[in-house]
């Protein structure tokens, strides 16, 4: 039987490279973000195994109304990638600029929330997985990091929302990569961390077998 995978953020970087190999893998995807040409391209790309849903994470309406799509096209969930996220152009604290932060903590905390809100009731039928993109910035202390607050969150809720899960057999892994060459950076990085390596990590949580539980997978670059 074939399963499907819900992923946010999806249009590049991390999201379109693990839509790829879930693909590659035999998995449906629903691909979820705000640009609906990119998606569309992607799912071109991908094929009948893609539905490409555009909408803002950050809108729960249309989140929900996005989720249940997914769910009326492919006839459930049986993983979620919460990947969507962003950092901010003023870096520290006491020079940062807070309207920056509620924007990034809508999509980093709240949207996260969200879509695990969204999810969860259909990952229940299907004893399914909840993936979240964390950061090596929500293992350590960054020196007035914001960004990084919101990924000791997101470190936080993939914890406790594991011991949830595990009621009903489900299972919530947190993938925490150090820097990752993705648009997230202005310049290329190819000596850091590629987008289809944390894609890898994500396929090797969702196929383990029922009894095993990956809770947290942590990549750094070799270099």
């Amino acid at each position: 039987m074939t399963q499907t995978l819900l992923i946010t953020g999806a249009s590049t970087g991390i999201g379109a490279a693990t839509a790829r190999a879930a693909a590659e893998a035999g998995w449906q995807v629903a691909l979820l973000a705000r640009s609906q040409d990119e998606l569309d391209s992607l799912a071109g790309e991908i094929g009948e195994r893609a539905l490409a849903l555009p909408c803002d994470v950050t809108d729960r309406a249309a989140l929900n109304a996005a989720v249940d799509r997914a769910v009326d096209h492919f006839g459930g969930l049986d993983a979620v990638f919460a990947n969507a996220g962003k950092g901010v152009s003023s870096p520290g604290i006491e020079q940062g600029v807070p309207a920056e932060w509620d924007e990034m903590i809508q999509l980093n905390v709240m949207a996260v929330l969200s879509t695990a809100h969204a999810t969860l009731p259909h990952l229940r039928k299907t004893k399914g997985h909840f993936v979240v993109t964390g950061s090596k910035a929500g293992r350590d202390h960054l020196k007035g990091s914001v960004y990084g607050a919101t990924k000791w969150f997101v470190h936080g809720l993939a914890g406790n929302l594991a011991e949830e899960m595990r009621e009903w057999g489900g299972r919530c892994t947190v993938i925490s990569p150090g820097m990752v060459d993705t648009p997230f950076f202005d310049e290329p990085k190819p000596d850091k961390i590629q987008p289809g390596d944390v894609a890898n990590a994500v396929i090797f949580a969702i196929s383990q077998p029922e009894a095993a539980a990956v809770r947290e997978i942590h990549i750094m670059p070799t270099g």
